[in-house]
């Protein structure tokens, strides 16, 4: 009987922070809808760059490939929230390739190939050469570089605050959905013992806290120098 309740109580928990992990990750994939609908509304590209969303659609994809029962049983949810993560990416790719300038649209074609074309070596290796143990590490070594390198991106715009010692680049709610993401599947790995998940957002949701001691630092300074500012120019 207690056997059973702890099994029950560790599912609840696991599913739970599954949950809230795809919740949190749904709030990230909505947020470049303003940067898109600028460009549908200017039917221009301007001096925006598509590379963030073929990078991101790569790493949905090998996450998406990671979650799958026939890779790794019993992480669904992995499955689901990037599922709907690659239709996201490849939809502001396809509305960045209809509006952009020849030769930006070529690159992007030639880059959305690419990527497609190394997932399907992906899969094809890991179903055709490997078995189901070395099945999981190949894929899920792969999914751990492509989640590091996902959230080590941002540091360049943690570099620029402190630089500048403003927040403008840095908006809120996107360092505070991407920490609380990953710290949801962060327990989501560790209930499930799964290193390949706990480990990058374990390193995820660090940075994200940096993010957030950043800005709440840097966006104090800011309206504190606004303050004295006013004061002077009144004075």
């Amino acid at each position: 009987m207690i056997s059973s309740g702890l099994v029950s109580t560790y599912s609840f928990f696991s599913y739970g922070a599954g949950i809230a992990g795809n919740v949190f990750a749904f709030v990230l994939f909505l947020s470049p809808i303003p940067t898109f609908r600028r460009i549908t509304r200017n039917r221009s590209t301007e001096e925006f760059s598509g590379l963030p969303y073929i990078y991101a659609l790569m790493n949905c994809l090998i996450c998406l490939w990671y979650g799958m029962p026939i890779v790794t049983p019993g992480i669904i949810l992995v499955a689901t929230v990037n599922s709907i993560g690659a239709v996201f990416q490849l939809t502001y790719i396809f509305i960045f390739i209809l509006y952009a300038e020849k030769k930006k649209k070529m690159k992007m074609l030639g880059l959305l190939l690419a990527v497609l074309s190394i997932f399907a070596l992906i899969v094809y290796m890991s179903l055709s050469v490997l078995g189901s143990p070395m099945r999981q590490i190949f894929v899920g070594y792969l999914s751990v570089a492509s989640l590091i390198s996902m959230f080590a991106s941002p540091l360049f715009i943690v570099n620029l605050v402190i630089r500048t010692k403003s927040v403008e680049f840095m908006p809120f709610y996107l360092s505070l959905s991407t920490f609380l993401m990953s710290i949801s599947f962060f327990a989501y790995g560790m209930l499930k013992c799964d290193a390949f998940i706990y480990v990058p957002n374990g390193i995820g949701s660090v940075l994200g806290a940096v993010q957030l001691v950043l800005y709440c630092y840097y966006s104090k300074t800011s309206r504190e120098d606004l303050r004295e500012s006013l004061i002077t120019s009144f004075a």
